[in-house]
């Protein structure tokens, strides 16, 4: 099979596997190989380039970025997990298989479902695979970004513990958010230090807040934590950050439109966060709408 791979050779660990590795990877397994730096401004022109099958080898971010062009497409993705998260692997079931394995089942074509979220709002129209919403994780995301620390540290489970550490460190001084909100007409209005709309089960540095999500029903699975829950959701990263996998059993609902009044708070979508640094908003409040697109796109899995 003609396969074409993305590859983000700066995700994870020092030790990946270097690009030249991957494509002798897929090469023994019996496929011709095209290849593209994720790194490369026109990366997105190879997925015009007739293919079979398009691999994706990275972390969630660049996972996020191929899935959310090619959603809609007959030719299936098939992913290589390589970041420091892989929030969508895990999603999947296949964070912890080998790459060896999973490129020799490319043949056998068995296929997930993998949807992706849209949501309308001042912007237009972003997509996104693993969630959206405020609060703490939102309120996070642009100190994580900008710390000299976590960018230093060489090792997955190293950054994933000290993101954790961050997060538990802000919901301390994280004020409840007052939201308008409404899930297939219900209403979810309230405070919450935490408000998560999800399509993945993971989101962030493997905050496994919605372990029953699943990414081919069609639903979002909003997560809301108010000030009761601040406690609980604090337990939560502590276990998390300790390298325990516990389910986190948080107020859900799941639905398929959820309906956001903004009022001027910070919002991430996946990776982005919205308004940016001298960003023109308009004048709040502002109605944001939240769906599953169709079609999704498939996935191929051992």
């Amino acid at each position: 099979m003609q396969v074409t791979l993305i590859h983000n050779e700066g995700a994870g660990d020092e030790d990946q596997p270097s690009a030249e590795r991957l494509r002798e990877l897929i090469r023994s397994a019996g496929h011709e190989v095209s290849y593209r730096s994720a790194r490369d401004d026109d990366w997105a022109s190879a997925l015009c380039a007739p293919a079979d099958i398009i691999a994706v080898a990275g972390g969630d971010g660049t996972i996020g970025r191929v899935a959310k062009r090619m959603a809609g497409s007959a030719i299936p993705l098939a992913v290589l997990p390589m970041g420091t998260a892989n929030n969508i692997s895990r999603t999947l079931g296949i964070a912890d298989v080998s790459l060896e394995q999973l490129i020799a089942a490319w043949e056998r074509r068995h296929v997930r479902k993998l949807e992706v979220g849209v949501a309308r709002g001042p912007w237009g129209c972003r997509r996104f695979i693993e969630g959206l919403g405020a609060g703490v994780f939102a309120w996070t995301m642009p100190e994580a970004d900008a710390s000299g620390t976590l960018a230093s540290l060489d090792n997955a489970d190293r950054k994933i513990a000290y993101a954790l550490q961050m997060l538990k460190d802000r919901l301390e001084a994280c004020p409840p958010i007052p939201f308008r909100a409404a899930l297939d007409g219900d209403d979810l209005s309230g405070d919450y230090v935490l408000f998560e709309a999800m399509v993945t089960r993971y989101i962030g540095p493997n905050l496994y807040l919605a372990p029953h999500a699943d990414p081919s029903d069609g639903c979002l699975d909003v997560v809301m934590v108010s000030e009761a829950e601040r406690n609980l959701l604090r337990d939560y990263l502590s276990s998390w950050q300790n390298g325990e996998t516990r389910r986190a059993a948080l107020p859900t609902r799941r639905g398929r439109h959820l309906i956001l009044e903004w009022t001027g708070f910070h919002l991430h979508i996946d990776d982005d966060i919205w308004p940016d640094e001298g960003e023109q908003t308009p004048l709040a409040p502002t109605r944001i709408d939240i769906t599953i697109q169709a079609p999704s796109l498939s996935v191929l899995v051992p």
